[in-house]
């Protein structure tokens, strides 16, 4: 059986395998695709819906616990590039 994680953008659950780790690296938000990178991870579908909820809910800080800004930049670039692909 599959682990089942939750996204923090639709806030619904879904297999590991259809979800995107995501962890915070210094200030910079990051694709973690191989859900191998140190630290603590939060999870997400790989939707440009999802990322935008998770932005606008401040999710990310909070299932990260951190409590500084985070540049979101990079993974959502990453995300337009999957959803393109």
């Amino acid at each position: 059986m599959e682990a089942v994680r939750t996204c923090i953008g639709c806030r619904l659950r879904a297999p590991r395998s259809s979800l995107l780790r995501v962890v915070a690296r210094e200030s910079e938000l990051v694709a973690d695709e191989t859900a191998t990178l140190p630290g603590r991870g939060a999870w997400l579908h790989p939707t440009m819906s999802c990322f935008q909820e998770a932005v606008r809910r401040r999710a990310f800080g909070r299932a990260l616990r951190v409590t500084r800004s985070l540049d979101a930049r990079h993974l959502e670039n990453r995300l337009n590039w999957l959803m393109d692909n």
